[in-house]
């Protein structure tokens, strides 16, 4: 396998189309980061992505988020500036070893970028990740697009060697993923020159030694209290309106300035700790203060807190963005200019025919999902992953997802939990390759060790493949596409605590031979672990085989491959019937979209009259001139 290479970076003073993401990866290689690494996880996937193409830098996927920021801060105490990114749901898998390192402070720099998911775009939940400079006392930087993403990792990580103290730059969807030109500056290179000083008073964290830290803990934050006032992060845009004037931070600062272009703003890079006294003074110069925040009201409730009087989220929505037409019909009341407009910007519905997310054309978890929904009396307990869309239609086949590495957990409450009613229903857990090594081994370890009796499907697509595709520890290669060692997932179950006889690696394209496999192992009165093994369809991994098509003369309209859920397979017409019975069913008679099809061979196996065929290539016209 041929490691990916490197790119030359544009020289100092380019000015270049970037989007926040690749915006802050530019930055991490300016500022002179050491170490870098990451857990994928969209909207932030991209920061390492790129940052892996840069050249004298060490940079990983990490198996979780708490695994990237243990590096990272390993790689700060030896005084080597560090990083690390993860969504926002991964911040909590952090937590861990950030609310000891808040005590223990760094020595090199080290920036966390933490990427909300505002509006659900790609999340289970919308969480507001600005709580974490609260919980764990430590400032939060929020950058409004590309360019400030650029500057404010720089600033963050003078921040953080400046206080000793690493630095949450809070991005979200929208900073992400939109583009802008972003002029960017010099590489500069900083280590301390005495490596890792041994300090066990400080990096020995038993409730001894951590007691002691605490009163720094908390004269840093009064301290990095006192540089909110008056850091250039932060600034006093004035406007002509004084009859509002806003409080504002990160991308809603875009909205409310397009929005509303003469009122005066206070706009908070630096948003935590909160400048009170400049908070204080702008509220002074205008008749109504408002605070405008996604999507918590943290802002709101420490200005009210000071008794400064604000309007916010009784006016605000409290879930998703605020964009320009939410903000005009929220605070309509107050600019009663807007108050015809607001109507007129309610967006009209728009005729537009529903496409349901589906997974892949051949895609591996197809063939799982069918024989699952074709069993009857069973519980299934699901993950995050692009297997999660088993949940749709047309298999229906995911009761429970919450978040990772909870379907093994989840499932062995449920059947330790179960009343008399469910005592012949099976359970079964499903989990991913990549979400099994994130958070799922545990799982399995505790199902093992009080003897659960759950069936597990171990989906090994032997990639990331819900945020694009990246390699992990199944993949056989690193992030930049080097050979690495490959997980064998039938040794670290049976390491686990699973039997080896009911330890079973199918074909997940062969559907007899998964139903019987999976009729078995649910059978079992115990733990078992049945491992799918095909690669993702979009990875250099697969190889794709000749499409079939639909012998039209042959098809009944049985609509058996329908069920599989593959999307290269379409519906022409529908038509009704009457079984010898006396019973009506209707009728599906299909076509194979070639173009798509990959020749997985899995609609065959279902196809009742055997319509479905290998495709022939056809013949091109050629006109001669």
């Amino acid at each position: 396998m041929t490691a990916r290479k490197t790119f030359t970076p544009p020289p100092a003073g380019s000015r270049l189309l970037m989007s926040g993401n690749e915006a802050v990866a530019r930055a991490v290689w300016d500022a002179g980061v050491r170490v870098a690494a990451a857990y994928p996880g969209t909207p932030s996937t991209e920061i390492l992505e790129n940052i892996a193409r840069y050249p004298d830098l060490y940079s990983e996927w990490s198996v979780n988020e708490k695994v990237s920021l243990e590096v990272a801060i390993g790689a700060s105490i030896t005084g080597a500036r560090s990083f690390c990114a993860m969504k926002h749901v991964g911040l909590n898998v952090a937590s861990d070893a950030l609310m000891t390192l808040t005590l223990t402070g760094v020595v090199g720099g080290l920036v966390i970028a933490v990427a909300d998911d505002v509006g659900f775009s790609s999340s289970q939940n919308e969480q507001d990740s600005r709580f974490w400079g609260r919980f764990a006392h430590l400032p939060i930087i929020e950058p409004a697009d590309s360019q400030e993403a650029y500057d404010m990792t720089l600033a963050a990580f003078d921040l953080s060697e400046r206080f000793n103290a690493p630095v949450i730059l809070r991005l979200t969807t929208r900073i992400c993923h939109v583009k802008c030109l972003v002029a960017v500056g010099e590489r500069i290179v900083k280590r301390a020159a005495n490596g890792f000083i041994k300090n066990p008073a400080r990096w020995v964290m038993v409730p001894a030694n951590a007691q002691k830290r605490v009163p720094e803990m908390f004269a840093r934050e009064k301290a990095l209290a006192e540089e909110s006032e008056t850091t250039p992060l932060t600034r006093l845009e004035s406007g002509s309106d004084k009859r509002v004037g806003f409080v504002t931070s990160g991308p809603a600062y875009m909205h409310v300035r397009e929005t509303f272009p003469n009122t005066p703003v206070l706009k908070l890079g630096l948003s935590y700790p909160v400048p009170i006294n400049r908070v204080r003074e702008f509220a002074a110069q205008v008749d109504t203060l408002v605070v405008v925040e996604e999507t918590e009201q943290l802002l709101e409730t420490e200005i009210r807190a000071a008794g400064i009087t604000t309007r916010g989220k009784d006016l605000l929505p409290a879930v998703g963005e605020l964009p320009p037409r939410i903000l005009r019909k929220h605070l309509a009341t107050l600019f009663p200019e807007l108050q015809y407009a607001a109507e007129e910007l309610a967006p009209a519905a728009l005729p537009v025919f529903p496409r349901p997310p589906t997974m892949c054309a051949a895609c591996p978890h197809l063939g799982v999902y069918y024989t699952l929904s074709q069993l009857k009396n069973i519980t299934i307990s699901g993950d995050i992953g692009c297997y999660t869309l088993g949940a749709g239609h047309p298999w229906n086949a995911l009761d429970t997802t919450i978040c990772m590495g909870a379907s093994l957990s989840m499932a062995l409450g449920m059947d330790k939990g179960r009343g008399p009613d469910d005592e012949k229903k099976k359970i079964v857990a499903v989990i991913g390759d990549s979400t099994f090594m994130h958070m799922g081994m545990q799982g399995l370890l505790d199902i093992a060790y009080n003897r659960g009796n759950v069936t597990v499907l171990l989906l090994d697509n032997r990639t990331v493949g819900m945020t694009g595709g990246q390699d992990n520890p199944a993949s056989g290669r690193d992030i930049h596409g080097a050979e690495a060692p490959r997980i064998d997932f039938a040794k670290v179950v049976e390491s686990l605590g699973i039997a080896p006889e009911h330890i079973r690696v199918v074909d997940p394209y062969l559907l007899p031979v998964l139903f019987k496999t999976l009729r078995e192992e649910i059978k079992y009165d115990g733990p078992s672990v049945i491992i799918t093994d095909r690669p993702c369809v979009l990875i250099e991994d697969y190889k794709k085989l000749p499409a079939y098509e639909v012998i039209e003369s042959d098809c009944t309209g049985c609509g058996n491959c329908v069920d599989v859920g593959c999307p290269a397979i379409h519906v022409t017409r529908r038509e009704k019937a009457v079984k010898p019975s006396g019973k009506e069913v209707e009728l599906a008679f299909v076509r194979i979209e070639t173009t798509a099809c990959t020749g997985c061979g899995l609609c065959l196996q279902p196809c009742a009259p055997d319509a479905i065929k290998e495709a022939k290539p056809k013949a091109v016209p050629v006109e001669f001139v």
